[in-house]
């Protein structure tokens, strides 16, 4: 069969082949734009999961500091209880114990004198503080103050190591 091809026919078929490939052309740049944009998102997707990953183990490490000092803080305050249950359940005559006084209030009680000088440098005062006696001026008037205390079977309780002298009231002598 032969076919015999005009020249508009053959305009038509070139108009329409170069129409097909601009849209071709058209069509390959939106995909290759779209997959740069999906390449840039799965970047972005990525970087944000790496950081996650490292600020989720940055915090687990945090956390198990935590829970470490959390573990020792919880061991020191057990034996701190038991050591001040001691105390209060099997005082014998003359048994001394210390209260550290933060200008006046009674801020913690010790087993000796030493640990109540120890745990201040806790709260700013210098180990090497030299100590030295109060008098008769009131404990208000001293940041820290370190007051000791005598067990005195006789009232069952606990009295000032070092009492005040008596002042005559009204003039008596």
């Amino acid at each position: 069969m032969i076919r015999i091809v005009t020249t508009p026919r053959l305009e038509s078929l070139e108009y329409a082949s170069r129409t097909a490939h601009e849209h071709v052309r058209e069509v390959a740049g939106s995909a290759n734009e779209a997959f740069g944009e999906h390449v840039r998102e799965l970047y972005a997707v990525t970087d944000r999961a790496e950081r996650a990953e490292a600020t989720t183990s940055e915090v687990a490490e945090i956390l198990a500091r935590t829970r470490k000092e959390l573990s020792a803080a919880r061991e020191e305050l057990l034996l701190k209880d038991i050591e001040i249950r001691r105390l209060l359940e099997e005082p014998a005559e003359g048994a001394t114990l210390t209260v550290l006084l933060h200008y006046g209030e009674p801020h913690t009680t010790y087993g000796s004198r030493e640990d109540a000088y120890a745990d201040t440098a806790t709260h700013g005062r210098p180990l090497d503080h030299v100590w030295r006696p109060c008098g008769e001026r009131p404990a208000a008037e001293f940041e820290w103050r370190c007051e000791p205390f005598i067990y005195d079977a006789e009232s069952n309780g606990f009295r000032r190591a070092f009492m005040p002298a008596p002042e005559p009231v009204g003039g008596a002598a």
